[in-house]
């Protein structure tokens, strides 16, 4: 069986700016991928590309064997990362007709359009129009566009934006379904833990180019453990952090809600630090802390940490307002 997809030497520019640089991937059938950086990494180029509503400017696409996602688009999901819907159709009406495009029989559509629509907790809007929906709503109407005809492989870019967390834990179920039934599944997000909850897989992309890409299982193994978590009896953690920064073997040290989060390099004794941590302090709680992709990204990438986490928060920081406001 071939792989669902497979990028060679891809490369894509638009003027001066290298948006996608010499990008190799291959994903097996029946995967579930993350394919996570910032805004501007080349995540949905590398997603347009692949769905070839844009083209590369060198280098070889595959998509189910085929040359072309058009050649196969009957068996992709797609739900890109602007809203596609047609505000003026109601709900219902625009759902049977997404799955009458990918080739679904008229029979027994009506029920499963409206099955779907239960699941996504929209049953009561099957009438109403597209436009009148939430922009949370209308994304997991958009959802329920690209599974609907059960296709073999799904890709998802910013499946999770304008979802409160309620919402996001019901679609993270739903694509955990759709990876059960055998799909291969491919996401991008900005928004790194989402990945950690439900990727095999990560692939981690940063200026255009592929920064890692592993199995989170061996993610973990290599990077584990790379931080000391210590939290202080009495003493303020922001006070503690200056002079914690200077211990042998920590590059990083990070002033959380009621702790100092004090990331390793690379060889560090961690039993040594926490020993020279201990000193400085009387310690209510002190342990070792698995990384999170974030941390990882900031590691690869390297550069200013407090630079690349700001940028991060800022992303993270306007998918939240997006969520209130949905």
């Amino acid at each position: 069986m071939p792989p669902a997809i497979e990028l060679r030497r891809v490369r894509k520019t638009f003027g001066t700016k290298v948006a996608v640089d010499d990008f190799d991937l291959t994903i097996e059938p029946g995967t579930l991928v993350g394919f996570i950086g910032p805004n501007g990494a080349g995540k949905t180029t590398t997603i347009r590309m692949i769905m070839s509503i844009i083209f590369a400017d060198s280098g070889d696409i595959h998509v189910l064997g085929k040359t072309s996602a058009v050649e196969s688009k009957d068996r992709i999901g797609y739900l890109p990362e602007e809203r596609g819907l047609y505000k003026k159709m109601k709900v219902g009406a625009f759902l049977t007709y997404i799955a009458r495009l990918k080739g679904m029989d008229a029979t027994g559509l009506d029920r499963k359009v409206r099955g779907w629509l239960e699941r996504a907790g929209l049953g009561d809007c099957v009438k109403k129009k597209c436009e009148e929906l939430s922009k949370g709503m209308q994304q997991k109407v958009q959802f329920i566009a690209s599974v609907i005809h059960e296709p073999e492989l799904l890709i998802l870019d910013e499946p999770f934006s304008g979802l409160d967390p309620v919402n996001r834990k019901l679609l993270r179920e739903m694509i955990h379904e759709q990876h059960a039934m055998g799909r291969t599944i491919i996401f991008s997000t900005h928004a790194m833990f989402e990945a950690e909850q439900l990727c095999q897989r990560v692939l981690m992309v940063n200026r255009g180019a592929k920064v890692l890409d592993d199995t989170l299982q061996d993610i973990w193994r290599k990077y584990d453990p790379k931080a000391v978590v210590v939290e202080p009896l009495t003493d303020a953690p922001d006070l503690l952090a200056p002079a914690m920064r200077e211990i042998a073997g920590v590059h990083e040290a990070v002033v959380t809600r009621n702790a100092v989060e004090l990331r390793l390099t690379d060889g560090a004794d961690s039993a040594r630090v926490m020993a020279e941590a201990a000193r400085m302090t009387t310690v209510r709680r002190m342990e070792l802390k698995r990384p999170n992709l974030e941390d990882i990204f900031i590691n690869l990438v390297g550069g200013s940490a407090e630079a690349i986490r700001a940028e991060l928060a800022d992303l993270n920081g306007a998918a939240a307002a997006q969520e209130a406001s949905a």
